[in-house]
């Protein structure tokens, strides 16, 4: 079991920086990503690293965004740059162990860009 932890979320006007952090019980070897959901639409990858290997990113976070994780590999970060209206969501941490196909979620921290 591994126990998942984020915080960073807020409410920020347009053009803002948001930094989003996520730390695990456990040393993670595996898939530490980034996830968001808005009412009456399916949660969406935003980002995800092979626990701070090579990185993936949505299109419409590319450019903006940076997945990040520490060296311990229990932290994983999203440095969110250039905040838009239409990233408004809830932010979830989800963590993959190898070789296991469990994803363990956090409780979800919300973002808000308005002016």
């Amino acid at each position: 079991q591994v126990q998942v932890v984020e915080s960073g979320g807020g409410s920020v006007q347009p053009g803002g920086s948001l930094r989003l952090s996520c730390t695990s019980s456990r040393v993670i070897v595996g898939i530490m990503g980034w996830y968001r959901k808005v009412p009456g639409k399916e949660r969406e990858l935003v980002a995800r690293t092979a626990s701070g290997g090579r990185a993936n990113y949505a299109d419409f976070v590319k450019g903006r965004f940076t997945i990040s994780v520490d060296n311990t590999k229990t932290t994983v970060y999203l440095q969110m740059n250039n905040l838009k209206p239409e990233d408004t969501a809830v932010y979830y941490c989800g963590l993959r162990q190898d070789p296991f196909d469990t994803i363990y979620w956090g409780q979800g921290t919300q973002v808000t860009v308005s002016s």
